[in-house]
This record gives C-alpha cells, sequence and structure tokens, in this order.
C-alpha cells in the first residue's frame, strides 16, 4: 500500500490529510507512474480552498510531477516501463507516492534534467512558454512588467526575456528577493510596498510604458498595470494570489490606449498533444543549454504538503518548490 495526500472538504491548510492510497493498475491509456518528485504551484492553494474547484471531493490535489515508468495500459505505445517522465496539467492526482495519468499527458524527461528539477519546472515553466510566446510573442527590445519576479514563473520569465533579448522590470517584495530577481536577469528591480511601482515603470521606461505585464498577483496590481503599458500594450493576468479582479467597463481598455486583455491557462494552451510537446520541447531546449536554469529553491516531504501550502501563502517561498514522496 502507497500513500498520497488527500482532501475531503475545502479548507486551510490543515485539510491536506496523509492517507494510504491505493492506485490499481492503469486503464487503457494509462500509465502508472512512480513519482520521484512533485511540483508544489499556487494553483494547489486554489483547488484546496475551492476557489477553483476539484471535480469532486474527496480528491488528490497537485498538477506536476516527474518519476519513473512502472506499467503501461493498453493501447499505450509511446511510453514502456523505466521511461523516465513528467507532466503538468490536468487530470489532478500529482500528491501520491504512485499515481496513474493518461499517456497522453505525459512527455519523456531528457536524461540532462534530473527528477526534481524535473518536477520544479513542468507547470512553471510550460507556463512561462506560453506567456512569453503564446499570449505575447515577445521580442528583442520589448519592455516586460513582471509581477512576482522572484516567484516560481517570474524568476524563469527573467531568464527566457533576456534570453530572447527583452528587458523586464520586476516587482519583489524585499531586497532579498530583488537581489535572487536580477540573479536571474531582471533588467530592474521595484521594492513594491516602498515605492509605486507605476512610477517606477515610468522612470525606467522614460515615459514610454512597457509592451506587455505579466500579473499573477491580480486585485491588488491589476488597475494600476493597466496604467504603466504602452497604448496597444497586452495586459495578461494568469494568476490572483492578492484576490480577485474585480468587475470593470471594458471601455478602460480603449480609453487607455487600446489595451490588449487576457486571461490564459496553461490547460488550454496545452489540450492538444501537438502543442503539449511544443511547450515541453522548448523548454527543455532553453534548460539544457543553458539559457534558462530551474532549481527548486525548498524541498518537503510530500507527508508535509500541509505546511508546504502555509508556506507558499505565506510568501515565505522563492522560486520553486517541490514535494518528495
Amino acid at each position: 500500500m502507497t500513500n498520497a495526500i488527500m482532501l475531503d472538504q475545502h479548507g486551510g491548510p490543515e485539510v491536506l490529510k496523509w492517507v494510504p492510497f491505493e492506485s490499481g493498475s492503469p486503464e487503457s491509456g494509462e500509465v502508472l507512474i512512480k513519482q520521484m518528485a512533485i511540483g508544489l504551484n499556487f494553483i494547489d492553494v486554489y483547488h484546496r480552498t475551492g476557489l477553483y474547484p476539484l471535480p469532486s471531493l474527496p480528491a488528490i490535489p497537485g498538477l506536476e510531477g516527474a518519476g519513473v515508468v512502472e506499467e503501461v495500459g493498453a493501447g499505450v505505445t509511446e511510453f514502456s516501463p523505466g521511461d523516465r517522465v513528467a507532466y503538468a496539467g490536468v487530470p489532478p492526482g500529482a500528491y501520491a507516492e504512485v499515481r496513474c495519468i493518461p499517456a497522453d499527458r505525459l512527455v519523456l524527461l531528457p536524461d540532462e534534467i534530473s527528477f526534481q528539477d524535473g518536477a520544479a519546472m513542468m507547470l512553471q515553466g510550460m507556463t512561462a512558454r506560453y506567456l512569453l510566446k503564446g499570449c505575447f510573442d515577445v521580442q528583442p527590445g520589448d519592455i516586460l512588467l513582471i509581477h512576482a519576479a522572484s516567484g516560481g514563473v517570474g524568476l524563469i520569465l527573467c531568464q527566457w526575456a533576456k534570453h530572447l533579448g527583452a528587458l523586464t522590470i520586476g516587482t519583489v517584495g524585499s531586497l532579498d528577493k530583488a537581489d535572487l530577481a536580477k540573479a536571474h536577469g531582471c533588467t530592474h528591480t521595484v521594492l513594491y510596498q516602498e515605492e509605486d511601482f507605476e512610477r517606477a515603470v515610468e522612470k525606467f521606461t522614460r515615459g514610454r510604458g512597457v509592451d506587455v505585464v505579466y500579473d499573477s498577483v491580480g486585485q491588488t496590481t491589476f488597475m494600476k498595470s493597466l496604467d504603466c503599458l504602452a497604448p496597444m500594450g497586452t495586459m495578461v493576468s494568469f494568476g490572483q494570489s492578492s484576490g480577485s479582479v474585480q468587475p470593470f467597463d471594458i471601455g478602460l481598455l480603449a480609453a487607455k490606449g487600446s489595451l490588449f486583455l487576457t486571461r490564459p491557462s496553461l490547460m488550454n494552451y496545452t489540450a492538444k498533444r501537438e502543442d503539449l510537446l511544443v511547450h515541453a520541447r522548448d523548454l527543455f531546449e532553453v534548460v539544457v543549454s543553458g539559457a534558462v536554469k530551474i532549481k527548486p529553491m525548498q524541498e518537503y516531504q510530500l507527508k508535509d504538503a500541509a505546511r508546504a501550502h502555509q508556506d507558499l501563502e505565506n510568501r515565505v517561498t522563492t522560486g520553486s518548490t517541490i514535494l518528495i514522496p
């Protein structure tokens, strides 16, 4: 018998329980994998609280992991026992020592990338990929505003954007986090608790504004971020760690310079297998080349997932965090 983190009601970190779990054998089209490392992401918190409800309860949360194929179900030809694999996205169920997952949601993990790094990069790394190449096609010389620049996605965005020749302005909560963002390629940092980020953007861009804002914070940053955009700039709202964005008159987008607004998700951008493979390929290429470095900065035992959630919500963590079964 193996174990998993289960939740049978929505609530705080305390609803995450370490319980015995039997994964069973893979059904047709599925693969059974032994998990070596599991990624922790803010969407896991949303699932736990019910902000983004899971399909049903009780449920095993988690959308990202890396491990070894132990068994394949009928009809699976792309994977074999012993393969190193990784994944990010639906269906949930990553917080388990062993799990079954549809084979078409898996990708082969290159030998150059460890299980720990693989689990730390898949969801956040492929998110960075669609942000930089899907929501807005970043080009050399573009100027980007990245909120939570020292977070998991933020650090990847800073590195990848620099690789693409773009300039980045990152908001952070402390001097240590500013140093971390700069070490990962962020051009300018703003301590948002001490300095108005809109004024900082005006200063850094000499009044031009930025081409795109990447905002995972939500309520507290959204409206002012619109004022940071150059005419016909793009606002990408892909998270809400500070709360939901309040309704507003879309005429404001025209008044502020014919702005574009999108609310994307990785699940949509990688719903087709060919798109999933392209996102993973591009991510693995920049990581293996050294252009983007992704290392887990915190590691918890899977059974301590509740403490990991608490630290994530309290903004104690930086970069990527993994859970070890």
